[in-house]
């Protein structure tokens, strides 16, 4: 069946969309809860009401808009991604499974389809970890993996909590209400660009995902003893920023000992305190983002740096303390979707790849509760999470046809 996309319509949605930031085009900053996400979510509500789909929120925030079908009692078939952005990123990660997951929908109302099971697209309350330094809470509360402590628990670097922010939005109820039942959806399809170079690099229009990479996450905190930059000689010196720098290249070295492809690791902050150009650093936070598509492979390259950390210590006669942030279990996509976005590519006469997913989305999350699967479309150079990120309007396009092939099959199942 083809399915009449309207492009150019989807492009100015998305350029739209784009205009809710705090900070001039082409950057996008949209952080969950500010006055731009809840403008931005204001405007995507509104194009779903205009396609006559029923909108609801949960006490967090996550946004549904369902297309009711002719059997409304069975598990809907799910979509969507999320809207919220990174500081100074582009317009393209999360929005086009969001505003492509719509288009699909249209593009199935256009062409005359009645789902039998109803058609969900999901808009989920945050998918980066920019505000509370975890990502996905959104989903994360959808699959039970997150509660009620965790709306005092869980602050933004001003202090403020999960509940007190949720809550000036216009959010209530009790975050334990949040959590779906497994079974609730009997698919669920993201559609996402891929954030990394290979699709474009090879021509073929259209990754389907098998695997979704899972991350672990640490804050560590190193502390050793200041002192004047030219007073302290370098025999009695306890500097934290020379033990961070050699573990993080104990980091480097744990990553790339495991011999495979998909595990890696980086630290993405360094804090350096007291940050004085004459003073000897006596303290030293960083994170530490470990990920992999197999878990016990990933556990231990943590392993390993914990055993590095503990030589650094005493080498270097400084104190290293690390606190688990998060760790989460890898995705495997499921094999019936999988082979559906297969049939799909090929009905839309699109070459595809099967490839695994090395960032993490909604997606890791939703498959506590439904089977997954995952289409990727190319992206300019691979770019992703920068103001010059761009997928082109024919790229999306194929991925919103694939995508409303799919589920106009599961739909009718």
């Amino acid at each position: 069946m083809q399915f009449q996309v309207n492009a150019a319509q989807l492009q100015n949605e998305l350029d739209k969309l784009a205009t809710y930031s705090d900070v001039p085009s082409p950057a996008v900053t949209r952080i969950v809860y500010s006055d731009a996400d809840l403008a931005a979510r204001r405007y995507v509500k509104q194009l779903c009401r205009d396609a006559r789909l029923e909108v609801r929120e949960d006490a967090a925030g996550n946004t549904f808009a369902r297309w009711i079908g002719d059997a409304p009692g069975l598990p809907a078939i799910g979509t969507g991604s999320h809207i919220d952005a990174i500081p100074n990123a582009g317009m393209y990660d999360g929005t086009v499974g969001v505003l492509g997951g719509l288009e699909a929908i249209r593009a199935l109302q256009r062409a005359g389809f009645r789902p039998r099971r109803s058609i969900e697209l999901l808009i989920f309350t945050a998918e980066e970890p920019t505000r509370f330094g975890i990502g996905c809470p959104g989903s994360r509360l959808l699959a039970g993996l997150l509660g009620e402590s965790d709306g005092t628990r869980l602050r933004d670097s001003q202090g403020r909590t999960l509940d007190e922010l949720r809550t000036a939005a216009g959010f209530s109820g009790p975050l334990s209400s949040v959590a779906l039942v497994p079974g609730c959806y009997a698919g669920f399809v993201e559609l996402h660009i891929e954030q990394g170079p290979l699709l474009e690099r090879a021509g073929i229009p259209c990754g389907i995902v098998t695997h979704i990479a899972a991350p672990a996450s640490l804050n560590i905190t190193i502390e050793g003893e200041g002192g004047h930059a030219g007073g302290v000689l370098m025999p009695g010196r306890h500097d934290a920023f020379c033990a961070a720098a050699e573990l993080a290249l104990a980091v480097e070295a744990a990553a790339k000992s495991t011999g495979a492809i998909d595990t890696v690791a980086t630290i993405g902050i360094c804090e350096v305190f007291p940050g004085a150009v004459n003073s000897i650093p006596s303290r030293v936070r960083l994170t530490l983002d470990v990920r992999d598509t197999e878990a016990a492979r990933r556990d231990s390259v943590l392993s390993s740096i914990r055993k590095a950390s503990e030589s650094i210590a005493e080498n270097r006669g400084v104190r290293i303390q690390s606190d688990l942030v998060n760790s989460d279990a890898p995705a495997a996509c499921d094999a019936r979707l999988i082979e559906t976005l297969s049939r799909a590519c090929e009905a839309q006469g699109l070459s595809y790849q099967r490839m695994v997913s090395r960032a993490y989305h909604d997606s890791l999350f939703m498959a506590r509760l439904a089977p997954v699967a995952m289409i990727f479309i190319p992206c300019r150079a691979g770019v992703s999470h920068r103001p010059d990120e761009y997928a082109s309007p024919r790229a999306i396009a194929n991925g919103v046809r694939v995508l409303a092939e799919t589920l106009a099959e599961l739909s009718a199942g």
